[in-house]
């Protein structure tokens, strides 16, 4: 790291210094893993200076693993003809509702395949289903590559398909599908999903009606250090303009079968954690994934940039379709957070704190 940029890390600590992509690109060069770390601790706790940091109780219900995108990286979906796929029924997905209510849930993640058989009609009566016998639960369903599939399978405007789930009860939008948001990075490992310019207008129309939703970026792969400091500049600009993006979460690639390149670790974890801190100045929330990390690094990103530790993840089958595989309870991920120093907080999709005496200690 060259002087001056060194010079500038307490400015951008204070929030008196935006980071430019070049600069960005040179903290991803850098090696002094400590220095970003605190730099980025102090980014938090100016943004966050409550004593507590957070975590939310969900689900990701997968409704069909069947799709034609069939992205080089994806364990978990397979093509229609395939004996093993499937598309959830509406009795299987009440009871995994009232699985997580029970278990002090307040949302749902609905997300699935490309699949064709499944029109939007069917996604309009599945959510008043659900919004008619689970009222307050929130769905936080449709990444975007399945709102531009729907628009292109109904031959509608994205904007419409949008106006017609959030009728029916859709809330957020999750961030995922945005891999790394550069179209060479995407046709080498993602050539039928949406492309890049795609997924930022899905965002942007969101915000535009009221909605909310995530930021991710899986990292790790095919894509050079440029190409990831270019994702979080599309992820920013679009933030300055909508100001919709609730949070920011990262993870790193999974290894799977044919498309099994070098892992890359927890340093690179961390390190990336903390520059996405430093760089998107305008989300205030970061999420720690320790479900690709290990409850280990997920409690240590609480000093490099994150002030969430994300959901329990009481069902998860995407990322673990690849092999990685990590557990908790409720208990676990309290005792990970006051071991960090802070006190532990349930929170909603809002980041809004729904602490409860009753259902603190339910998951075991």
């Amino acid at each position: 790291m060259n002087t001056k940029l060194k010079k500038l890390l307490p400015d951008v600590a204070k929030g008196t210094h935006r980071l430019t992509s070049k600069e960005a690109l040179e903290l991803f060069q850098c090696s002094d893993l400590a220095l970003l770390g605190r730099t980025a601790d102090a980014v938090t706790r100016r943004l966050h200076p409550e004593n507590y940091r957070t975590f939310n109780v969900d689900r990701n219900i997968n409704y069909s693993n069947i799709c034609e995108c069939r992205c080089r990286f994806c364990g978990f979906s397979c093509d229609d003809k395939d004996p093993a796929g499937y598309v959830i029924s509406r009795d299987e997905m009440f009871q995994k509702i009232e699985e997580t209510i029970a278990l002090g849930g307040n949302q749902i993640l609905l997300q699935g395949g490309l699949n064709p058989n499944l029109r939007l009609e069917w996604f309009e009566e599945l959510f008043e289903a659900i919004r008619s016998r689970f009222p307050s639960l929130n769905i936080h369903g449709l990444s975007a590559t399945e709102i531009w599939y729907l628009a292109r399978l109904e031959k509608i405007s994205m904007e419409e398909v949008m106006k017609r789930l959030r009728n029916v009860g859709l809330r957020t939008i999750p961030g995922g599908g945005a891999e790394i948001l550069d179209d060479e990075v995407r046709m080498k490992i993602s050539p039928k999903k949406i492309p890049t310019r795609e997924w930022l207008q899905v965002m942007r129309l969101w915000h535009e009606m009221g909605g909310f939703s995530t930021a991710t970026m899986m990292f790790g792969h095919v894509e050079s250090l440029e190409h990831r400091v270019a994702h979080l500049e599309r992820i920013r600009n679009l933030q300055d303009e909508t100001h919709g993006f609730t949070a920011f979460i990262s993870w790193t690639y999974q290894p799977f079968q044919n498309f099994r390149l070098q892992k890359v670790g927890s340093f690179e974890y961390l390190k990336t954690l903390a520059i996405a801190r430093l760089f998107l100045d305008n989300i205030p929330n970061i999420q720690a994934s320790w479900v690709t990390q290990g409850m280990k690094i997920g409690q240590l990103a609480l000093a490099f940039g994150a002030n969430d530790m994300g959901s329990l993840m009481i069902e998860e089958n995407v990322v673990a379709s690849c092999g990685t595989v990590f557990h908790t309870t409720e208990k676990e991920m309290r005792d990970a957070i006051r071991r960090a120093g802070f006190e532990p907080k349930k929170r909603n999709v809002f980041y809004e704190i729904i602490e409860e005496t009753s259902t603190t200690s339910q998951i075991e």
